[in-house]
């Protein structure tokens, strides 16, 4: 609790708020404290944090605190509009389309700024019933229907959804050792959402129904302009691989953490590892044949976010190049950093190593053409300790059946390699697209996956606590939104590293080092949410990832140099 004087008179509790002390009831809605200071926001007061602790705007003051208000350009509050979106869009879906006509609504991933949803049973989405759906949306907008938490048992709360018909929800709680559940209220229509919601429909103004592909996309305005709907833009590329991510958890019978525990409960992982493992193979098996078809193919470029599993991905490739017959030959692009003294400063006054000018471009497309036009090259090696380029006699030259296999974070962007001929590249955009759903309403972001990955694989190879990892997050974030989204339509092909069974594996390394963080510091709010998020799944041991899966490079053990 916040050290505040405290003279106030009997009743009243004293709040610290934008440096100032001030007095109000106990009892006092957050929503009205916000409404105070709302005037002077840019954007709309959606929570608040009580010292260090997350609060929804309709608890109230019980004790001497500090506030501090969240909007919805900040993540917490984004989350919690989109979360309530999301409410909003399943009440209006479920009225004017007719519980009797839906067999199940999910959301699933991300396109362009929203969510992908899918209707199956006899209800047909078409433009018409989306204009429907939009408009007693914006009916419930106008009304500012109060979104209302129950907390109920969780025997309660699995007879309510097996009442409703939500079986992927139902059978999810089975797994919760907790013995609360908290269940929300929108005008009638009950749902459980993971996660913080806003008070009411009024905050939910800015969206758009977009009709696409086998379903529709819930449009939804991006963090750093939230009350802008920007244009629909899908990326087909990135698209077309979730989908297919989805047909093949599908095909396995697992698309919820629900499916994944009973999977864990009453058969052999061992076996869902292998099919998993089998399918990747089979799909890097495919890149490499399509590659050898194609012999003026001379450089694989490869991008992708952090905690992709580009390292051992570039590994697994260059074996199956090798059974087409080719000689792989690896340059990470890290070599060719500049001198560290004179990479290009952040706002923040540190060295931005994630940006292009940190690469010595032109010695790079010097050195590639080089060798494609079949001259003897010394390539360099950066010395990470020193800062400096180095060249100690590492000298490459191409035969007919060599192959470079580059992997950087900039490898498809064309200003990395602009004096180079396009017929002689082949571009692959690496991410780890989770393709598992926490029920049909609730679905797991890609970047969670990412960030757990990282959170393993830093403290186990770099020493680097949980708390060191979720504080450098957003900047990593920023660099991949900066550097390597805006390019990932530029691949000839994309693969997706996420494995089905992957985080209920990770859960049991992570867990341990997010206890690790303290309730005072920074960092405690997501570590809480992401141990929250753990909580659902079952865990399972590691020894039966073979050593040369992705997983490998985070938890330990790879027959690779990660």
């Amino acid at each position: 609790m916040t050290d505040i004087n405290k003279t106030s008179e009997a009743g009243m509790v004293q709040v610290m708020i934008e440096g100032q002390k001030k007095s109000y009831p106990a009892g006092t809605p957050y929503y009205d404290i916000a409404r105070e200071y709302q005037p002077g926001k840019v954007n709309d007061i959606v929570l608040v944090l009580e010292d260090n602790r997350l609060r929804e705007l309709g608890k109230t003051l019980t004790q001497d605190c500090t506030l501090t208000f969240l909007t919805t350009s900040d993540k917490e509050g984004f989350n919690a509009y989109r979360r309530s979106m999301t409410l909003l869009l399943l009440k209006a879906l479920y009225h004017e389309g007719g519980h009797e006509n839906i067999e199940k609504a999910c959301i699933h991933y991300a396109v362009s700024s929203g969510y992908y949803c899918t209707v199956t049973g006899s209800l047909e989405v078409t433009e018409e019933l989306l204009k429907k759906v939009k408009a007693y949306m914006l009916q419930l907008v106008e009304r500012a229907v109060p979104i209302v938490k129950k907390s109920v048992n969780t025997d309660d709360a699995i007879s309510l959804f097996r009442k409703y018909e939500m079986h992927d929800k139902e059978e999810l709680f089975h797994y919760r050792r907790v013995s609360k559940v908290n269940i929300y209220d929108l005008d009638g229509f009950e749902d459980y959402f993971y996660g913080y919601m806003v008070p009411d429909t009024s905050y939910l103004k800015y969206f758009d129904l977009c009709l696409y592909d086998e379903g529709f996309v819930l449009q939804m305005p991006y963090m750093n302009s939230p009350r802008e709907v920007p244009s629909f833009n899908p990326r087909s590329k990135i698209f077309n691989v979730q989908k297919e991510s989805l047909k093949w958890g599908e095909m396995l019978d697992i698309t919820t953490v629900s499916d994944l525990n009973q999977y864990i409960v009453h058969r052999d992982i061992r076996e869902l590892i292998l099919i998993q493992e089998a399918l990747q193979e089979k799909k890097i098996g495919e890149m490499a044949a399509m590659i050898a078809a194609q012999p003026d193919k001379k450089i694989i470029l490869i991008a992708g976010p952090s905690s992709s599993g580009k390292t051992t991905f570039s590994h697994r490739l260059s074996i199956q190049l090798s059974a087409h017959g080719l000689n792989p030959h690896p340059i990470p692009v890290d070599d060719y950093f500049i001198d560290r003294d004179k990479t290009p400063l952040d706002e923040h006054g540190k060295h931005d190593f994630e940006c292009l000018e940190a690469l010595d471009v032109e010695l790079f497309n010097r050195d590639m053409k080089d060798l494609l036009e079949g001259r003897r090259v010394e390539l360099p090696v950066y010395n990470f300790r020193t800062g400096k380029r180095e060249y100690k006699g590492r000298y490459k030259k191409l035969g007919k059946d060599d192959i470079l296999v580059i992997e950087g974070i900039h490898s498809l962007n064309d200003q990395m390699s602009h004096a180079l001929p396009a017929e002689s590249k082949f571009k692959i955009y690496i991410s780890a697209l989770t393709q598992l759903n926490i029920d049909e309403h609730n679905r797991i972001p890609t970047t969670d996956g990412r960030l757990l990955r990282r959170i393993v694989r830093d403290a186990m190879t770099r020493g680097t606590p949980a708390k060191g990892t979720i504080a450098m997050w957003s900047s990593v974030r920023r660099g991949e939104e900066n550097y390597i989204f805006p390019h990932q339509e530029n691949a000839d092909i994309m693969f997706n590293s996420a494995l089905v069974y992957e985080l209920a594996a990770l859960k049991i390394y992570a867990e341990p080092l997010l206890f690790g963080i303290g309730r005072d510091e920074p960092e405690y709010r997501e570590a809480k949410r992401l141990l929250k998020f753990l909580d659902y799944f079952v865990g399972i041991p590691s020894e039966s990832i073979p050593m040369n899966s992705i997983l490998r490079e985070f938890v330990g053990g790879s027959c690779f140099k990660v």
